[in-house]
Formats: structure tokens, C-alpha cells, sequence
């Protein structure tokens, strides 16, 4: 008995031994495209293990690729008569029919296999995946739409909004990908990533037509409101994002935290209406018991002031207004380190555009004295402090305190924005070269704005002491600079016409004109400054100035001019005619919205 069970034994193992190796060698065979040979051992393999799938499906690809399409069909009407529930012979069934192009016929097996399918979950999901693989996207939203109608869909809304992506039908594509948040709320993040990554103008548009219709139908689903927020801050229409966290926070009876954080965003996209609103609601609703009071009162003031004087459009009862919140401001919080932010900003409004130098330096004065102070906002007291002393012609006062801020601040942005004004300071006072040297070194800073500003300043000294053996005509231009610096801007006027007067033609003529559009822009004499930057434009195309000109230019045209057609076709300007200009990408940028708004 021992030597028969030994014997059968040996036998079974060289069995599976052998059949082992026929598989691995078949599918050496299949992987090299030797599908003749694969063919004659899948064969027989089938014909051993009749009811494995594998061996089944790879027999018939092979006979697929050798393209004997009647035995391929023999064998697939042979398999489904003995399995006629198995969806996926079906499937194979119309590939094959497809192969030979007859599509109505491929069509009626496929939509066989959709209907075989039954109700598991992975069977549909593997099914719609197949015809998704094979492009066929009818097919596979049909069989996920079967799934929903058997009541075993959940999940599927998301592939189903693939899909519909795929085909271009943002409305369908919109109301899946919206049923799949509902289904998994956590999906809001990874969704918003695939919205900015697929989605058009056009999609955000139909997204938010769609949201609107879900709020009114299901008021108590948060998540709706909060994608609907979002899309307002895509489309920058940060006017419809703050009227949906007002809601929000009102239902919710919430602390504000909503609204402030839109209205941050909102100030800094320069939408200044917005963010007052944003700020005031909270002030107004929330009270004093909001841990965004205090903040609220200093955003609003701060934008207010912007809004102000970026806008180039206001009057001085407007500006004495402004100063008069501030002043409510610190009575109510008191003159502190805590308050210091608002009493800079207050110094700025007194002393760039109030034109009251001597509050100004006081409320500074009295910032650098606190103790305690948080460095950096000390730093940018002494810099501003620094500013206005230069302004009343206090020299000495100002290098000192920049030299300090550059001292205690090294390696720090604060510290190359201190050498930089050092450096200005030189070059106001005429000595050029040691300037120069001073602008040469911050070329590499680490700032942007400092080093290109510092490259610009190098190259210009540069170019007017080059082809000169006086300095007179640079040191004139550099005092029209700080006269401007310190609103003395009819002295600016006399240096600045004395360079063109005794010296026709000189280099800096372009420089010139530039310069005096900057004094007519602060004045609010835009036609003017609009005239000045149009003659450098003509005059001088290939000068240093020509794309300055043109950007502001622009810009005037945009915010000032109301003339949005020559707004783009100045930004368009810049584009072609200046293409390596340091102003082409904010061009595009602003080229592209504007052409949008006229379209």
C-alpha cells in the first residue's frame, strides 16, 4: 500500500509540475507575441481546467490576434451556452464582433453584457470600466446607471461625472460630480483640486447655476454653500462670496471667522468694497465679544486708506474723514504697542497725503519709545520715521535711522530695504558712484522688487554718467527726485524743465518726461500725465522709459481713463513690442481679464 501511494504521488506532483510549466511557458510565449505557440498550450490548459477563466480568456485572445475570428466565435458561443449568467463572454463576444466591424452586432452584446451584469457592486464598476478603457463611454454610463437603478450605485456619481467630462456634457458632468459630494462630503478638497485643474469659464458658470438649485432644494446641506463660496473666489467675484458667508454665519450664528477670512482674500485681490463689508458686518453684528473685533477695525481702516489714496481719487475732506476713524480708533483702544500697527499707518495717511509732517513724526516718535516692541514693526516705524525725516530736508536724521534697521536686520528683507534707502539717500545728495556701488550689491537681494529696483537704478546712473563728462544734468534730475519724494512738487517742475532748458536733448529727456507723469498722477492730473507718457511712447520707442510708459499708460487707460479698448491694446503693446519687459507677465495677466470683461 506504502509503494502505491508513493507511486501515485510522484505521479500527481510530476502532474502539476508539468502543467506548471506549460503555463509559465505559455505565458513567456503570450508576452513575446508568439501567439501561435501561446495558443496550442492556453489549449490545451483550457482543456484540462475547463472551468478557469484565465486560461479561457488568454486561448481566446490568442486566437484573436492570429484573427481566427470563426473559431474565436466558436468557442465564445460554446462558453456562454454553458455560462449563460457570465457577463464578461459577452463583453469578449462584442470585442470581437468589433474587431471584424460589425458594430450592431458588437453593440447588442455589449448592451447583453450590461444586462447580464447583475447587482454586485465590483461586477458593474469592472464592467463600466472596461468600456470606459475601450472608449466606449455610452456604454459605460449606461451600466452605472444600471447600478443606480438596482439600488447598488452609491459611488458611482463620481466615475459617472468622469465620464461626462470625457464626453464635453458639463451639465451632467456638474450634477454627478455634486451628487458625489453629497455622498462623500470629505471629497469637497480633492474635488475643488480637480475643478481648477479641468474645469472652464464655462464649467464654473454651469457648477454654479447648479449649486444655486441645491441650496434652494436642500437649505441644510453646508457643503453645497461652501463650494458655491468657493467658486465665487475662482471667478473673483469676491462681492458673491461675501453674501454667502454672511448667510452662513448668520444660520449658523457663528463667530465671523467666515466672513473675515473672504474678506482678507477679497483685500488682497485689491477689492476694497468688499473687504470693508466683510469687516463691518462683524464689527456691527459680532460686538466686541468677536475674537475678530480688534482685527476687523484695523482691516477695515487699513483698507479704507487704500481704497483711498491708491485709487488717486479723493479730496481732502475725504482724507480728514479717514483720519477722523483713526483717531476714534485709538481713543477707543488707546496709543500702545498693541496699537502700533494703526498709528504707522495713520503717520503714513498725516504725512504722504494730509501733508503734516510734524504729527507724523510725533505718533512715530512716540512708537519707537514703547517697550516691548515687537521688532520688526519697530523696524518698519524707524524706516517710515526715517522717510518723513528725509521729507523735512533732515538728512542726518534719516541715514541714522536706516542704518540702524540695516544694523539690527543683517540677513533680513528689512535690512536690504534699509541699504537700499541708504542708498537712495546718496544718490539724492549727488554722490553717484558710492550709490551706485551701494545698488550694484543689492542687485542680488533676495527681494524681487529691491534687486530689480536696484538693477534699474544701477544701469540708469550707469547710462547718464557714461557718455557725460559733467555730472549737472544727473544731479539735477536726482534733486526733481526728492523734491518729489517730498511733495515739493513745484521745485520738481524748475529741475526738472532747467535739465531740458540747458541741456536740449540730453539723455535723460525721456527720464524726464516720465518723472513729471509721476508728479501729474499724484496731483490727479491724469490727461496730463496720460500726455506725457504718450510723447515718451512716440519719441523715444527704444528708450529705457518707452515700456514704463506703456504699462502705465495702460493702467491709466484701465482705472483712471475709463477706456478699457486702449487699456488691452496697450497691454497687448507690451506683449509684442516688449516681450522681455519685466512688465509682460502682469500685462498678459491683465490683458487676458480685460479681454474677457469685452468679450
Amino acid at each position: 500500500m506504502k509503494q502505491i501511494i508513493t507511486i501515485f504521488s510522484i505521479i500527481l506532483l510530476t502532474a502539476i509540475y508539468s502543467f506548471g510549466q506549460d503555463s509559465r511557458l505559455a505565458q513567456e510565449y503570450y508576452v513575446n507575441g508568439e501567439f501561435e505557440k501561446a495558443a496550442s498550450l492556453y489549449k490545451e490548459l483550457y482543456k484540462k481546467k475547463g472551468n478557469n477563466d484565465y486560461y479561457f480568456s488568454r486561448y481566446l485572445a490568442c486566437l484573436i490576434e492570429l484573427e481566427e475570428y470563426e473559431e474565436s466565435e466558436s468557442l465564445l458561443k460554446k462558453q456562454i451556452k454553458k455560462y449563460p449568467k457570465n457577463y464578461r463572454l459577452y463583453l469578449d463576444y462584442g470585442n470581437l464582433l468589433d474587431r471584424q466591424a460589425k458594430m450592431n452586432e458588437a453593440d447588442e452584446m455589449y448592451n447583453k453584457a450590461i444586462e447580464k451584469v447583475g447587482k454586485d457592486q465590483n461586477a458593474i464598476r469592472n464592467l463600466a470600466a472596461q468600456f470606459q478603457n475601450m472608449t466606449k463611454y455610452d456604454l459605460a454610463i449606461k451600466t452605472f446607471e444600471k447600478g443606480m437603478k438596482l439600488g447598488v450605485g452609491k459611488g458611482f456619481a463620481y466615475y459617472l461625472a468622469e465620464l461626462y467630462r470625457r464626453k464635453g456634457e458639463r451639465e451632467e458632468m456638474a450634477k454627478q460630480y455634486l451628487i458625489s459630494l453629497k455622498e462623500a462630503p470629505t471629497r469637497l478638497s480633492s474635488l475643488k483640486t480637480l475643478f481648477q485643474r479641468y474645469f472652464s469659464e464655462d464649467d464654473f458658470f454651469e457648477l454654479q447655476t447648479q449649486l444655486y438649485t441645491k441650496i434652494q432644494e436642500e437649505p441644510d446641506e453646508e457643503i453645497f454653500a461652501d463650494l458655491l463660496t468657493w467658486v465665487f473666489i475662482q471667478k473673483k467675484d469676491y462681492k458673491g462670496a461675501m453674501r454667502q458667508v454672511k448667510a452662513l454665519d448668520m444660520r449658523n450664528e457663528e463667530n465671523g471667522g467666515r466672513v473675515y477670512r473672504i474678506a482678507q482674500t477679497a483685500a488682497n485681490d485689491k477689492d476694497w468694497d468688499t473687504a470693508i463689508s466683510g469687516y463691518e458686518y462683524i464689527i456691527e453684528n459680532k460686538g466686541k465679544g468677536s475674537s475678530f473685533y480688534i482685527e476687523s477695525k484695523q482691516e477695515s481702516l487699513k483698507c479704507k486708506r487704500k481704497k483711498l489714496v491708491q485709487g488717486f481719487d479723493y479730496t481732502f475732506e475725504e482724507l480728514k474723514e479717514l483720519e477722523g476713524e483713526y483717531e476714534i480708533f485709538l481713543e477707543e483702544f488707546g496709543k500702545s504697542r498693541t496699537t502700533a500697527s494703526i498709528i504707522i499707518q495713520l503717520a503714513n495717511l498725516e504725512a504722504f497725503y494730509i501733508n503734516d509732517l510734524e504729527k507724523a513724526i510725533g505718533l512715530l516718535q512716540e512708537v519707537i519709545e514703547y517697550p516691548v516692541m515687537e521688532p520688526h514693526l519697530l523696524a518698519n516705524a524707524k524706516l517710515d520715521l526715517a522717510d518723513y525725516y528725509l521729507m523735512k530736508d533732515e538728512i542726518w536724521e534719516s541715514t541714522l535711522l536706516y542704518s540702524q534697521v540695516d544694523k539690527e536686520f543683517k540677513d533680513d528683507l528689512l535690512g536690504q530695504e534699509a541699504r537700499y534707502k541708504n542708498a537712495l539717500l546718496s544718490y539724492f545728495a549727488g554722490d553717484f558712484e558710492w550709490a551706485q556701488t551701494q545698488f550694484n550689491v543689492l542687485k542680488a537681494s533676495t527681494s524681487k522688487l529691491i534687486a530689480n529696483d536696484a538693477l534699474d537704478r544701477s544701469i540708469f546712473i550707469m547710462d547718464n554718467l557714461a557718455l557725460d563728462t559733467t555730472a549737472v544734468p544727473l544731479k539735477k534730475f536726482s534733486e526733481a527726485e526728492l523734491f518729489i519724494f517730498q511733495n515739493k512738487f513745484d521745485l520738481a517742475f524748475e529741475k526738472l524743465d532747467s535739465v531740458r532748458t540747458l541741456f536740449p536733448e540730453h539723455s535723460l529727456e525721456d527720464d524726464v518726461y516720465y518723472l513729471k507723469s509721476k508728479i501729474y498722477i499724484k496731483t490727479k492730473k491724469i490727461d496730463k500725465a496720460a500726455l506725457m507718457l504718450q510723447t515718451i511712447i512716440d519719441k523715444y520707442p527704444e528708450g529705457i522709459r518707452a515700456d514704463n510708459a506703456v504699462f502705465d499708460l495702460a493702467e491709466l487707460y484701465e482705472n483712471q481713463l475709463d477706456n478699457k479698448e486702449k487699456a488691452i491694446e496697450l497691454y497687448e503693446k507690451i506683449l509684442y513690442d516688449y516681450s522681455g519687459s519685466t512688465y509682460s507677465v502682469e500685462a498678459r495677466k491683465r490683458y487676458r481679464r480685460l479681454l474677457g470683461e469685452e468679450l
